[in-house]
């Protein structure tokens, strides 16, 4: 297949600076449309990937997202948000992005350049055979996400990748690519719109269904979310309410903080 940087074509849209606000707003979310439409003609590929998550979690394995700038940002995103949404420890998902911590709110000067600190960064976690490994460039051609993943191939680590792209280099080094061609965005190049909206929706569904996949919903419930704020005791404590048939709001908001979560209240009143 022959790779077309479709990412970097010009938009369809010209002259932007002599339009409206109106007009900006309704032809960005006229770009924005497409995107479902092209996640959804990836779900072959991302049902792959996600199968492959799924497994090496259940097996004890962890799971490793590695990208630079919006695309690092969104894999640490959605790595963070595991832990308190589904109680799971912190480090069974890890996002990493080029320039380290500080390249979360700032750019790193070639951070994204540099082919071998990818898989450096990698084994200041010790990845091994046991995890998987997602490589997150909307170009798919970023050296320091392709060369982590050709260092993991050669080591054994089973690798995915989120590009949007048809035919990258990114994709040719992964054993589990996904291809969402979302086309050139309304600014020119500027990948973090239709893109990265792309990759959202793409990383929202392959750590979900691991962590259903993982036993951390029941019915359609966050049953074992961390109790970190009111919003969510209180959330929580009409849940053991449903689940328990309790109809005294204090004593289900006593069981669930005593048992600490949704699942662990529900099982002790059973």
């Amino acid at each position: 297949m022959s790779f077309e940087r479709i990412t970097e074509e010009e938009g369809s849209y010209r002259h932007l600076e002599k339009m409206s606000v109106h007009e900006i707003l309704t032809f960005i979310n006229h770009e924005d449309q497409r995107v479902p439409n092209a996640v959804a003609k990836a779900i072959p590929q991302i049902e792959k990937l996600t199968s492959a998550v799924s497994q090496k979690m259940l097996d004890g394995g962890r799971l490793f997202y590695i990208g630079a700038g919006t695309s690092g940002r969104l894999g640490i995103l959605d790595a963070s948000e595991i832990p308190p949404t589904f109680g799971m420890p912190y480090g069974l998902i890890v996002g990493i992005i080029a320039g380290g911590e500080e390249a979360i709110q700032r750019p790193i000067e070639n951070a994204e350049d540099d082919k071998e600190q990818g898989w450096s960064d990698l084994q200041q976690h010790m990845a091994d055979e046991n995890d998987i490994v997602i490589g997150i460039a909307a170009s798919g051609t970023t050296p320091y996400v392709i060369g982590a993943l050709e260092k993991c191939k050669a080591a054994n680590i089973k690798t995915g990748c989120v590009t949007c792209n048809p035919g990258s280099p990114l994709a040719a080094v992964s054993d589990y690519p996904v291809e969402v061609i979302v086309g050139p965005e309304f600014v020119t190049g500027s990948t973090r719109m239709k893109s990265g909206t792309a990759q959202k929706l793409v990383l929202n569904m392959i750590s979900t269904t691991a962590m259903i996949q993982f036993g951390r919903v029941e019915d359609n419930k966050m049953v074992n979310m961390q109790l970190t704020n009111s919003k969510l005791i209180d959330r929580g404590t009409k849940m053991v309410m449903s689940g328990t048939g309790i109809s005294d709001y204090a004593k289900a908001k006593e069981m669930l903080l005593k048992y600490g979560s949704v699942k662990k209240a529900i099982e002790q009143f059973r």
